[in-house]
């Protein structure tokens, strides 16, 4: 295949950027599309233009490390990572827009990486237990009902990758942050902290600039994990239930 890229290119954090246009030939189908990247790096290095920085680390969907928007889609065409995207699901020929995410509260560093810290501070607001865990317990002396151990483990799926952000036109980081309430209030172990948790860590999701949430439903279509909306549902009966208890 003979493809045509359209990539963000910014040096920093207050360069304007731009898009630039590449070509890259001989393209397997069987390649990903951060393969696809590593082939266009290796020409721009070859011919002594900067490389395009782009975040990756396992490349095998679990690690939440990659994220573009792909032709306006949050990790492009398909519902899955950036990295398990694979030029198959593109014609030859094809022009592919490649941009960082787009949101206020992921700023861009350079090119198509963004800072994703405003995740990892909204976990430090919540996201752990007090409860000491200790050694494996035996399988049954906290019981769990099936369908709250389900939820749990569904919203526990959750890679941060950051395509709910990018995909809602709010910028809302909800679908993310009810994960992470979610599959710690729904088990015995996180019920110590579990109106406090939500309190603090939906005051340090809107104190990092996301939008609000107004059920537009674009996160879920493209969390990669298949995150379902109802998540956000119970975050909200979570926070009116510690707000009346006067948690806040």
């Amino acid at each position: 295949m003979n493809i045509t890229v359209r990539v963000w290119r910014q040096k920093n954090a207050d360069d304007k950027g731009k898009m630039v246009t590449y070509g890259v030939e001989n393209v397997s189908e069987h390649m990903s599309f951060l393969e696809m990247l590593d082939v266009l790096n290796e020409q721009l290095t070859l011919s002594g233009d900067d490389p395009i920085a782009f975040d990756h680390d396992c490349r095998e969907g679990i690690c939440g490390a990659c994220g573009v928007v792909i032709n306006g889609q949050a990790h492009g065409p398909q519902t899955t990572t950036t990295c398990q995207l694979h030029m198959r699901s593109f014609e030859d020929g094809a022009v592919i827009d490649i941009e960082p995410w787009r949101a206020g509260a992921f700023p861009v560093v350079k090119d198509l990486v963004v800072d994703r810290g405003a995740f990892d501070r909204i976990i430090q607001a919540g996201g752990f237990i007090s409860a000491p865990t200790g050694s494996a317990p035996e399988a049954n002396n906290l019981p769990v009902p099936k369908e709250d151990a389900d939820h749990a483990f569904e919203s526990a799926t959750c890679i941060g990758c950051g395509a709910c952000v990018a995909a809602c036109p709010n910028g809302s980081g909800m679908l993310f942050t009810a994960a992470k309430i979610t599959h710690l209030g729904l088990l015995p172990q996180g019920q110590p902290e579990r109106d406090s948790r939500v309190i603090g860590m939906i005051e340090q999701h809107d104190h990092e600039g996301f939008g609000g949430c107004t059920n537009i439903g674009e996160c879920t279509s493209s969390c990669p994990k298949g995150i379902p909306l109802d998540t956000i549902s119970r975050l909200n009966r979570d926070l009116l239930g510690a707000l009346a208890k006067g948690k806040a």
